[in-house]
């Protein structure tokens, strides 16, 4: 499981490079957590298939989905579509980055 790569990835707000659903992304990821006993990452879509997304999002994204995991040289500022006091995260968030 590509944890370990994720926290550091958060915490130095460095972007990841990985396989989700058999499409290459890079991420910004934002916050690990727990929903029904799995561990999600939420995070900003940089690039899918190289492209950028029309719109800035935050996507959920199951961490056992995401394979070939590895840091991308980039880093990203903190998205103001990420809602860190959403209750969907209250009681369940096992790391996030700082405002």
């Amino acid at each position: 499981m590509p944890t370990k790569i994720l926290l550091e990835a958060i915490a130095r707000k460095n972007c990841i490079e990985a396989v989700y659903n058999r499409s290459a992304v890079k991420l910004a990821p934002h916050i690990l957590y727990t929903r029904h006993g799995e561990i999600y990452l939420d995070a900003v879509t940089m690039a899918r298939e190289g492209k950028p997304p029309r719109e800035v999002k935050i996507g959920s994204f199951k961490v056992t989905g995401l394979s070939e995991v590895a840091l991308a040289p980039d880093g990203f500022r903190t998205q103001p579509v990420f809602e860190p006091e959403a209750e969907r995260y209250a009681g369940v968030t096992l790391f996030a980055i700082e405002p």
